[in-house]
């Protein structure tokens, strides 16, 4: 066993007495890389060394447990997780004491996603922190191209533009999953450009209709009590909001029992995630 490689462990703020000798000798700190930081998706975290001392263990914010995984590389330990949050994430390595060794800042960004329409492209940017359990259903429907081809058949100017439930001659659709729990209050608001389920008289009947606020309607939308629980705000329009008032301007008729249904179809081309 190569005994200089038992000591380039992660004693790096120390001066340790290096191995076979009688000197002291001051320890680099080991190399942490990872892979890709994404909400929701597993992060793997690569560790410079081959072999740990007794009793060090890892930890990262943000994350669930870290669990040992292969590597890629035999001169890295690697270590994996899937971040529960967005923001900082810091990871760190502790001895048996409790002492900690090593730790390294890393930033978990908010979930995008990307909305192509047949008047332009929007991005989305999600907030898993404020609505956990909306931005996971969402995301369910975007991964699964739930929403390609499907049209916005509700819009109403100085209010809202609603899609993700019909396609072309308003037509329904089969929600993919089961509803949601309502999240409100969360600290979000239903201000102008925000992101926000659509849902029935039920708090709790969301499942892939989703609107954007074109005005601020926080006094008519947003919760009041538990009979006026509001709607769930989970997200903002990033880029893309002139394209959204450009939907918010064309003409609109009745189609049977829908009233606000665009003349000429305003259709999701796709619905993908960016980041």
């Amino acid at each position: 066993m190569n005994r200089m490689r038992l000591c380039l462990l992660f004693l790096s703020f120390a001066f340790l007495s290096a191995c076979g000798s009688g000197s002291d000798t001051p320890l680099a700190a080991p190399n942490i890389q990872t892979s890709l930081l994404a909400y929701g998706i597993p992060v793997k975290f690569y560790v410079g060394v081959t072999q740990l001392n007794q009793g060090i263990t890892f930890n990262a914010t943000l994350c669930g447990p870290l669990t040992p995984v292969a590597s890629s590389s035999p001169q890295y330990l690697a270590y994996s997780c899937t971040p529960t949050g967005t923001g900082p994430l810091v990871f760190t390595a502790t001895d048996v004491n409790g002492h900690v060794l090593v730790t390294k800042n890393y930033t978990i960004p908010d979930p995008q996603v990307t909305m192509v329409t047949s008047l332009g492209t929007v991005v989305f940017d999600l907030n898993p922190n404020a609505a956990p359990n909306t931005v996971n259903n969402f995301l369910a429907y975007v991964n699964s191209g739930f929403y390609s081809n499907l049209i916005f058949h509700r819009v109403i100017p100085g209010f809202v533009v609603q899609g993700g439930g019909f396609t072309s001659g308003m037509n329904p659709v089969t929600p993919k999953y089961a509803t949601i729990n309502l999240e409100t209050p969360n600290g979000l608001s239903n201000t102008m450009g925000t992101l926000a389920m659509a849902r029935t008289s039920d708090p709790n009947s969301a499942t892939s209709q989703f609107f954007v606020n074109l005005v601020d309607n926080s006094s008519t939308l947003d919760y009041q009590n538990s009979t006026s629980p509001g709607y769930a705000v989970f997200g903002t329009v990033s880029s893309g909001m002139d394209v959204i008032n450009q939907i918010a301007a064309v003409k609109t008729t009745t189609v049977g029992s829908y009233s606000d249904v665009p003349v000429t179809d305003v259709t999701i081309t796709s619905m993908t995630r960016t980041q």
